[in-house]
């Protein structure tokens, strides 16, 4: 079962590289989670994002915080620092590198329904970016429903869905609107891995991102 769901990302991988020059960019992301005991726990997670499906970088980003459960397993509080690393291009296609630091406060709260889990996400960041500094503010709707099972348990294929909306602390509010889908397999209770298609809408532009995501301690797919 592992190998079919490696062969079915693999197969959407090879497929788009065909669509290397075209405007879908590719995103590499591990996310990671780590108990420290049954209230506290460390997040972690590592970003590679490409403007093609590989090798022209647009950001690296890293991403780690301490988090808190108010209830078991549920309504989890974050305190976190990311670290973004960008290539900018301009019209005559030259490279800006920026340096991005951001602190962020979140809250994760999930709900369920029969099989349909509800995740709602809140965050706040305080982007520091030289030589000012921006507030933007984060909604992150997701559903995940599994097919085979009715939880993420082993060996389980599900389908994720999520919509994020960015609004920023300033005149022109809004930044930029996620819309991601996906489909997903869970390893084993350590480990769940997803292939899916996200659409960027700016307020200028927008653009397609194929994503491919690997999830540590994360069976309850809370983590982004």
């Amino acid at each position: 079962m592992i190998k079919r769901t490696f062969a079915f990302l693999a197969g959407i991988s090879f497929g788009l590289l065909a669509a290397q020059k075209s405007d879908v960019g590719n995103w590499l992301m591990l996310f990671g989670n780590e108990k420290i005991n049954p209230k506290f726990n460390i997040h972690y997670e590592v970003q590679y994002r490409n403007y093609d499906f590989i090798g022209d970088l647009n950001q690296l980003l890293l991403r780690t915080g301490i988090g808190y459960n108010l209830s078991e397993n549920n309504n989890n509080v974050l305190l976190g620092y990311a670290y973004v690393h960008s290539h900018n291009y301009d019209a005559n296609q030259n490279i800006t590198q920026l340096d991005e630091h951001r602190l962020f406060q979140q809250f994760i709260t999930k709900q369920k329904f029969g099989r349909v889990q509800l995740n709602h996400r809140y965050r706040i960041e305080e982007r520091f970016l030289q030589p000012k500094t921006e507030v933007r503010f984060r909604y992150q709707l997701g559903v995940i429903v599994p097919f085979n099972n009715t939880s993420l348990v082993k060996n389980t294929w599900y389908a994720s869905v999520y919509d994020e909306i960015f609004i920023n602390a300033k005149k022109e509010a809004f930044d930029r609107n996620r819309l991601y889908a996906a489909v997903g397999y869970v390893i084993n209770d350590k480990m769940r891995v997803e292939g899916g298609l996200m659409n960027q809408m700016l307020s200028n532009t927008d653009r397609y991102q194929f994503q491919i995501g690997f999830y540590l301690n994360d069976v309850f797919g809370l983590m982004r």
